[in-house]
């Protein structure tokens, strides 16, 4: 048996039968809707190596530029990919194409073009995971290790959307600030920070002793709100007491393979940190080049 609906404090009672009559309010409200499918014809753009990323550097979109070039960093050419910016605030991810590769419509989205058919691939974690099986490398390969890892790995997956959703929108996105949301969404922002903070204190990493999928998953997410970089929650969340989400958030932060999947499709921040499309490694050195101001050659 469930509760009737009741009216908040504004006088708002829900309707019996919910529709879609008016723009949800709020930063993401013109890309808002309750269906799915594309809405526009548009082809995505193909570039020359066997990866096609499509993507934005939103904590979702760093997950899988982090692991690529993470992956190329071991030496894993295979790992070479092309990854173009998807604009989500001008609609893009409706584009036919990209509806294509994901149904979903969320970035990020994959093609591998490596072999005989294109594979598409869509959710970051399972982006992840295909990537680590692919190549071998950032999964464990004891059973029980491994299970560990995968833990932690869908631990975020199902926590993420309490953080971003459910926190991130109404303390920093909804058009009025609701107490009652923001106090709920807060306590399980501090709670999984906590559980973070727990298991850090017996572990150098997620998984065990040593880098994993696990964390190249939770760190963009949790590593920029331990930093205050998320929503400008830093000091509203108290996130300096989580010492040992600190002292691992430093630690990934200044692996130089993190340090460059960061910038990729980034369209906002210091210039220097942005580089909104990248088909090559050499894309980073023409970067820093342009940053000291010396050629380009």
């Amino acid at each position: 048996m469930t509760d009737a609906p009741q009216s908040d404090p504004s006088g708002y009672t829900p309707p019996n039968l919910w529709t879609w009559n008016k723009p949800s309010g709020g930063r993401f409200a013109s890309i808002n809707r309750p269906i799915a499918g594309s809405t526009h014809e548009k082809e995505l753009p193909v570039g020359r190596h066997p990866l096609q990323l499509y993507s934005l550097a939103t904590p979702n979109g760093v997950k899988v530029t982090v692991m690529l070039e993470e992956l190329l960093a071991l030496g894993q050419k295979g790992a070479e990919y092309d990854a173009w910016l998807i604009n989500i605030n001008d609609g893009e991810q409706f584009g036919s194409g990209f509806v294509a590769v994901n149904p979903n419509s969320k970035i990020p989205a994959l093609m591998d073009r490596s072999g005989p058919e294109p594979i598409r691939v869509f959710e970051s974690g399972s982006i992840l995971l295909y990537l680590a099986e692919k190549f071998g490398a950032f999964l464990p390969g004891d059973v029980k290790t491994r299970a560990e890892c995968l833990s932690w790995l869908f631990w975020q997956m199902g926590s993420a959307p309490y953080l971003g959703g459910g926190f991130g929108h109404f303390y920093a996105y909804a058009p009025t600030k609701i107490e009652y949301a923001i106090d709920r969404f807060a306590m399980e922002a501090k709670r999984q920070l906590d559980v973070l903070d727990r298991r850090l204190a017996e572990s150098e990493y997620l998984a065990g002793g040593d880098y994993s999928i696990a964390d190249i998953a939770v760190w963009p997410w949790y590593g920029a709100l331990a930093k205050g970089l998320l929503y400008g929650a830093g000091e509203f969340l108290s996130v300096q007491e989580y010492k040992n989400v600190q002292r691992w958030t430093d630690a990934i932060a200044k692996r130089p393979a993190v340090q460059r999947g960061r910038m990729v499709n980034r369209t906002w921040g210091d210039p220097a940190s942005q580089l909104h499309e990248r088909h090559d490694a050499g894309d980073f050195e023409t970067r820093t080049q342009e940053k000291i101001g010396a050629p380009a050659s």
